[in-house]
Parts: structure tokens; C-alpha cells; sequence
């Protein structure tokens, strides 16, 4: 299809890479009365097409074309090769169907040359082998004007769109994890997801269009395809298991997929949220003192192992488990002799046991974890552990939660060991190396090294 007869007129007289300046939003040089002074006002209609701006088509700025909106790349491809127009920086436009829609009817009023700059390429070679191209960008103010605008108006509906998801109580979901369904608002089911399977996609009041984004992660999760590192397993138990021991129980931040179901990322024109975050980091950095005096560090949570109670310092936890759930994880340890690993690995097996609303004392499963705290607490189950074997497995090294402040609490000092055969005072002597010769002859090696031979 030809050009429209304006980019005919601006072939005629087209430079290398120059921009013209006749006129920016109407103004020339010698002056004009079309001086933008106030916000412009985007079209309702475009002139000349009968598409509205509500149709699930786009079309070509010079020409009758339409494009669907999920081909927006067919349509640059069209322009470019039948009108020699380019669209700089067209991922930044938020609303792509009001910009092409703002300029067709713009070309229509003026010529392309008073808009775009002009780039003649082979301009060394034979006349017949040059040609022309148009740049639209954000270097000419009206442009710039128009994508503030409509990043603008983007921003406003988005908002009212998470104003309208934070109020709603008629949401209803499943958890991807254990299939608990979920009714009210949202907060609930990504309230639970976080506090029960470590699966934290954000605070609710910063996620927008939230039923999509569960959708999307739920059919990724559909797919057998981890939500991180994204690979595919051949069936969902080795799905879970990977995602469990990987910690990989969270979103991949590299995948711009997501971008849209943050508000952030709607904040300014052309930046995402790690640019923002960038910028609110240096910002941080600038006005960083060096004085620390009134630095406050705020202590870490943890949770009771049988109930919803958190404790902002390990000792007082310690004292609620003993005083409400009669258990002591200080005299287990001492009792049994545990060392750092092996205390991991039993509150790794209790959480586990608690979530899955199970009796770790006689195995019976209940129906809620309050049904299970009243029944152990009657029953003294609490208190009632199983044969070692049962708990001091390898698969307990793995957080049953993730964010299980607990853990990083636990202690393998010596001082809190009382069991039989923990604090033998066994004294350690050197081999004198001075003679070495001898030491060859005498040393306890000797004795070792051929039993090892005899046993292997």
C-alpha cells in the first residue's frame, strides 16, 4: 500500500537524521495560535475511521488497516513497511489504542513533517535506493504530553481498581497449596498462603487485579512448573518437593509477566519497580548519618509450636509453651542431649505434625489445628514424643515454614547439656611431632588404619 501523500511530500525534501522543528504542537518557529497551554484532550472518536475507541481493534494511523489488539506487533510491522513510520519506546505507552487513535486524527489536521523527525538511510547511495523514515517520539512535547496523560489515567483506574478489591467481600479462592477454599476478601487467602506455606507474593494492598494473578500462578502451577526457577517436573509430587527443598515458594522478581499485578509499577511513566526501588535505595544512601545513636533494632518474632502466639524474645516464648502447652524444649534438649541439628530437626517435625493437624504422640488426625491443641493438651500428648528414630530424619533439616524464627534462635551450647555422656570431661593430649620417627611407630593410627582395611 503507498504512503500517504504527506510522507510523499516530506520524502522530497528530507536530510539525514534531522528533526524538524516546523512545528511542535501546532507552534512554528514564526509563531502560531495553536500554543499548547493547558493538558491536551484526547480524542473521543478518531477522524475518519469508524472504529471506536472501545473496539478490540487498532488502526493504522494513515490508512483503513485494522489490527486485533493482541497483534499490536503487526501493526508496527505495517507501519513500518507500508507507511516508513517507527514508534520509539512503544512499550512505554500505556494505552496503545488511544495513542494511535490521538495521532491519526492528529495527521489528519497536519503534516507527518511537523511531528516526526525524518531519517534518510543510504543517503550516500543512488537517489532511487534512498528513502525516508519518520520517528515518533517523546522528544517532541506533545508527544511527551499525550504518554504522561494516558500513564496518568492508567494510573487513576488502576488504583480505583485496587480500592474496589481492597473493599470487596465477595471474593472467593482456593489455596494452590492444600485446597482450603476461601471466601470474603483476598487478604485472607494471601494471608494464609504466606502464613501457612511460606508463599508470599506481596502485601494485598499493593496487588491489583488479584483473581487474575492467583489464575496465572495457579495454571503455572497447573503446567507442573515451579513459580521461581520455572522449570517443568513430570508430576506434582516432585513439583512440591523440588519448590519445598529449594525454598523455592515465591515468584520469580525477573519475570515481567508479574509486573502488571503491582501497583508500582504503574507509579512513573517508563520505570519499574526496581527502578524505584533504585531510586528510593540512593535516596537512603544520600541522607545517610553516620551517627547510629538512636539506631533501635526491632527483635524477631517467633511463634509457638502448638498455638498462633508470638513472642518477640525466645525466652518468653519458652515460657508460654511451658505454661500453656506444659512443654519444655529447653529440658528435651537437656534431656536427650541434643545438639543444634537434631533440635532443628525436631521443631521441623512438631510444625509439620501441628500443621498437618496431627497427634505426633498417638497419630490421630484431627480436623482443625484447634481440635488437635485441645485434644494433646487433654491427653498430655504434648509432652509425649516418639521414638527418635521417628523425627531425627534428613527431611526435617528442611524449614517446615520458612520464615520459622525459631530456628535461628536455637542454641548448641554445652552449658544447657545435663544429659549422661554429654559433658564428660575427656582430655585431648597432642602427639609430640618433634620426633617423628618414633611417632610413626607408636601412633594410634597404626592401629586404625588396618582395621579400617579389615572392615571395608
Amino acid at each position: 500500500m503507498a504512503a500517504p501523500e504527506t510522507q510523499g511530500a516530506a520524502a522530497q525534501g528530507g536530510e539525514d537524521r534531522t528533526g524538524s522543528h516546523g512545528g511542535v504542537g501546532g507552534v512554528g518557529f514564526e509563531g502560531s495560535k495553536d500554543c499548547i497551554l493547558e493538558s491536551l484532550s484526547l480524542p473521543e472518536g478518531p477522524g475518519g475511521t469508524t472504529a471506536s475507541e472501545g473496539s478490540p481493534s487498532v488502526p493504522c494511523i494513515f490508512c483503513e488497516e485494522h489490527f486485533p489488539m493482541a497483534d499490536q506487533d503487526k501493526l508496527l510491522k505495517h507501519m513500518i513497511i507500508e507507511h516508513k513510520i517507527v514508534i520509539a519506546d512503544v512499550k512505554l505507552v500505556a494505552n496503545f489504542q488511544r495513542y494511535i487513535l490521538y495521532w491519526r486524527k492528529r495527521f489528519t489536521e497536519q503534516p507527518i513533517t511537523d511531528f516526526c523527525s525524518v531519517i534518510r538511510i543510504n543517503s550516500t547511495g543512488p537517489l532511487e535506493e534512498q528513502d525516508n523514515y519518520f520517528l515518533l517520539c517523546d522528544v517532541l512535547p506533545e508527544d511527551r504530553l499525550l504518554r504522561e496523560e494516558l500513564q496518568k489515567q492508567r494510573l487513576k483506574e488502576i488504583l480505583e481498581q485496587q480500592q474496589q478489591e481492597r473493599n470487596d467481600t465477595s471474593f472467593y479462592g482456593v489455596c494452590m497449596f492444600c485446597n482450603v477454599e476461601f471466601s470474603g476478601n483476598r487478604s485472607v487467602l494471601l494471608n494464609h498462603m504466606a502464613r501457612e506455606h511460606a508463599f508470599n507474593i506481596g502485601l494485598p494492598d499493593n496487588i491489583v487485579n488479584c483473581s487474575e494473578f492467583l489464575c496465572t500462578l495457579q495454571k503455572k502451577l497447573d503446567n507442573l512448573q515451579c513459580l521461581y526457577c520455572e522449570k517443568t517436573f513430570r508430576d506434582r509430587n516432585t513439583l512440591r518437593d523440588h519448590m519445598r527443598k529449594k525454598q523455592h515458594r515465591r515468584i520469580n522478581p525477573k519475570n515481567r509477566e508479574y509486573d502488571r499485578f503491582y501497583v508500582i509499577n504503574y507509579l512513573e511513566l517508563g520505570k519499574s519497580w526496581e527502578e524505584v526501588q533504585l531510586e528510593d535505595d540512593r535516596e537512603l544512601l544520600d541522607h545517610q548519618e553516620d551517627d547510629w545513636s538512636d539506631w533501635e533494632e526491632h527483635p524477631v518474632s517467633a511463634v509457638c509450636l502448638f498455638c498462633e502466639k508470638q513472642a518477640e524474645t525466645i525466652e518468653t516464648l519458652y515460657v508460654h509453651m511451658e505454661d500453656a502447652h506444659e512443654f519444655n524444649l529447653l529440658k528435651i534438649k537437656s534431656e536427650l542431649g541434643l545438639n543444634f541439628y537434631q533440635q532443628v530437626k525436631l521443631v521441623n517435625f512438631i510444625r509439620r505434625e501441628v500443621h498437618q493437624c496431627r497427634c505426633y504422640g498417638c497419630q490421630v488426625k484431627f480436623k482443625s489445628k484447634a481440635d488437635l491443641r485441645t485434644h494433646m493438651e487433654e491427653t498430655k500428648h504434648i509432652s509425649l514424643l516418639p521414638e527418635r528414630q521417628t523425627w531425627d530424619q534428613l527431611q526435617y533439616y528442611f524449614p517446615t515454614y520458612e520464615n520459622d524464627s525459631l530456628l535461628c534462635t536455637l542454641s548448641d551450647s554445652e552449658g544447657d547439656l545435663t544429659a549422661q555422656g554429654q559433658k564428660e570431661n575427656v582430655p585431648v593430649l597432642s602427639e609430640d611431632t618433634a620426633r617423628l620417627p618414633a611417632l610413626k611407630q607408636s601412633s594410634i593410627l597404626n592401629q586404625l588404619l588396618p582395621q579400617e582395611c579389615l572392615q571395608n
